[in-house]
């Protein structure tokens, strides 16, 4: 028992007394890179979108019409002049018209009748004027037919210079026939203008329109 002992302490001795052996350190795992790719799969979410809603063609608007104008016209006959008629014998006279017709510009003019006629008598007419003015030394005789039914009157026409008398007086005997062709309306008014020229052919002045005064006819009435 004495040796047991014995040896257990030479045992226990021996191990204090050797020197302590170190520890070697752990090596660090190395993972190393697999050649396997690593596949990452990530989940989207997308929310789908409405349909677009197809817009509808716009309605073309039709052009704005603006209204009809409407324009009435009224047409009123030229009232006749006033004519005054002298006192005439029974075979007939000289009828002198209303002196406002010459507008100061001719202070007399008459005629030797109010109507005629193409085909019979009285086939013609002759007119008598006195110049107001000194410095008229012509007269131009200027003419239109206007219709009795529709009063739809033609263009004017010169027809000419009167005949000087002297002293400022001027003749002019007008026939039927001598209306241009192209403007004869049988049953129509024929009325008249009087343009007073200087000596050099200038106009200084002229007489009223002279309308509704004279009818104009084909055959007697």
């Amino acid at each position: 028992m004495k040796k047991i002992f014995i040896l257990l302490l030479a045992i226990a001795l021996a191990a204090c007394s050797a020197p302590a052996v170190p520890t070697e350190p752990a090596v660090p795992t190395v993972v190393e890179p697999s050649a396997t790719p690593v596949v990452v799969v990530q989940t989207v979410v997308v929310v789908a979108s409405p349909a677009p809603t197809e817009v509808p063609a716009a309605t073309p608007i039709p052009p704005t019409v603006a209204p009809p104008v409407v324009v009435t016209v009224l047409v009123e006959p030229t009232q006749p002049a006033a004519v005054v008629v002298a006192d005439t014998p029974a075979t007939g006279g000289a009828i002198t018209l209303d002196n406002t017709l010459g507008r100061n510009v001719f202070s007399t003019i008459t005629m030797s009748s109010n109507a005629f006629t193409l085909r019979c008598a009285p086939r013609d007419i002759t007119f008598n004027v006195t110049a107001a003015n000194p410095d008229i030394r012509d007269v131009m005789f200027y003419y239109r037919v206007v219709d009795l039914k529709r009063l739809y009157p033609s263009e004017w026409k010169a027809f000419g210079k009167m005949v000087a008398n002297g002293n400022g007086n001027f003749t002019l005997t007008f026939t039927g026939e001598n209306i241009h062709p192209d403007i004869r309306i049988d049953g129509s008014w024929f009325d008249f203008q009087l343009v007073g020229l200087s000596k050099s052919g200038a106009v200084i002045d002229r007489s009223e329109k002279i309308e509704q005064q004279v009818k104009y006819t084909f055959d007697c009435s």
